[in-house]
């Protein structure tokens, strides 16, 4: 448990001949929430491909609970929410958590459960293209949570979101790391940092700072954190 939930170490990818990460090293450690921040096009959502298997790695390192990112033992222990909903806008929140929960090899126990966790026990039999933007997250939210995953990877998860959804769905996290779970949320909203554990700022494809807020602050003598991001983003 003293060994950080995600190890990343000189990892270097390319997409379209391009280079997108040049050498990154981070951590994120168990049982907390790491805010991953930076603009957009930083770079945050290939990083996240490459923690849950699915990118193409030129080189380098990626460890997620201990073992290589993709591995086979990790697929139910390691949930991923893409930017887009990744649910059937024709079913109801109930029969999309079903059908993945039977895709998964979950128990069908764990579909109450996990409607439960995102608090959608008043809309489990409502169509999902009849939910707002906030709802629809939540569901994609439950299917990851089907297997009950050790670490929830979250790309964007609260984008477009009003500042009640936006609380809530930060609550949800806290909750679910607060119950053991490790979790990796990424925005480009940097308000959002001051909500996480442990940070890592990350710009033009480069990790410049890796900190919790208050560290951040005080490494900068910055209050504000977005101040205190471009201080370090300037610096690197």
């Amino acid at each position: 448990m003293t060994q950080p939930a995600i190890r990343i170490q000189g990892l270097t990818v390319r997409r379209g001949g391009r280079l997108v990460l040049p050498g990154v090293d981070a951590v994120a450690p168990r049982g907390r929430v790491t805010g991953l921040l930076g603009p957009s096009g930083s770079g945050k959502t290939t990083l996240m491909r490459a923690i849950v298997g699915v990118q193409i790695v030129e080189s380098g390192t990626v460890e997620v609970l201990g073992l290589p990112a993709g591995s086979p033992p990790l697929r139910a222990r390691v949930g991923y929410v893409t930017q887009a909903p990744s649910v059937y806008a024709d079913l109801t929140v109930r029969e999309n958590l079903v059908y993945f929960a039977r895709v998964l090899g979950a128990p069908i126990a764990r579909v109450q459960e996990a409607i439960e966790v995102v608090d959608l026990g008043g809309h489990a039999d409502q169509v999902v293209r009849t939910l707002s933007g906030g709802e629809r997250s939540r569901v994609s939210l439950a299917t990851a949570l089907l297997g009950h995953p050790e670490v929830l990877v979250l790309d964007e998860p609260t984008v477009g979101l009003d500042p009640v959804l936006r609380r809530d769905l930060w609550a949800t996290f806290h909750r679910l790391a607060d119950e053991g779970a490790t979790l990796l949320v990424s925005s480009h909203v940097m308000d959002e940092a001051k909500r996480c554990h442990s940070l890592i700022l990350m710009r033009e494809g480069r990790v410049v700072a890796t900190d919790t807020p208050d560290e951040l602050r005080a490494r900068t003598g910055k209050d504000d954190l977005e101040e205190a991001f471009l201080v370090v983003a300037e610096a690197a």
